[in-house]
């Protein structure tokens, strides 16, 4: 693990914790300075001082200092296409790779990065579709209560040719996304997903 995932491993743990860096200093008996070199990737913590984070944040040492982590570009891969199940249902474009970034996290290197921009996007993407789709709806259930003499008014020729433009560009977009950003990390590139709310903090 680098300097700076392991930092970033502490100040997770501390944060999750609620401490400040000088109560974790009082409770593992380290200097502040010693709490700050480590979680600034200056120094990784060993021997005695790993064994006291460990007991402090009640986790095993490998959970700190996670030996097992491993590059795996293929799984990045599949996280990134299983998002592709949104083409049976948006809820699944996001649920699959949810349930992969869940039983992989803090395994595979870069993994939490990218499980959280393609979530975002996701997430984002599901929001835009229902509430423009819903617009449409209510809006020819408006033009049909305003004419409701006539059946026919309720779905015109017009309106649903733009519900189907609308459709077409919303699954276009996601599945060139998913595309693209797959191929990116298959050739070691890190993803871009735009535009998304960040619902997932970083």
């Amino acid at each position: 693990m680098e300097n700076k995932d392991l930092a970033q491993k502490v100040k997770e743990l501390r944060n999750r914790k609620g401490y400040s860096q000088e109560v974790l200093s009082e409770k593992t008996g380290l200097s502040l300075r010693t709490i700050q070199r480590i979680e600034n990737g200056e120094t990784e913590p060993r021997g005695d001082s790993l064994k006291r984070l460990a007991i402090v944040f009640e986790v095993s040492p490998d959970e700190i200092i996670d030996w097992t982590i491993q590059e795996d570009k293929s799984l990045l891969v599949v996280l990134n296409l299983s998002a592709l199940a949104f083409l049976i249902s948006p809820i699944f474009g996001i649920l699959f790779p949810l349930i992969i970034w869940i039983s992989k996290k803090d395994k595979i290197r870069h993994l939490n990065e990218i499980a959280k921009d393609l979530l975002n996007f996701q997430i984002t993407w599901t929001i835009v579709f229902f509430v423009g789709y819903m617009f449409f709806i209510i809006g020819t259930i408006l033009k049909f209560f305003h004419s409701f003499h006539s059946m026919t008014s309720f779905w015109t020729p017009t309106t649903l040719f733009v519900t189907l433009i609308f459709v077409g560009i919303m699954y276009l977009c996601n599945l060139t996304f998913i595309i693209v950003n797959s191929i990116r990390v298959n050739k070691g590139k890190m993803v871009y997903y735009s535009p998304k709310i960040s619902f997932l903090k970083k």
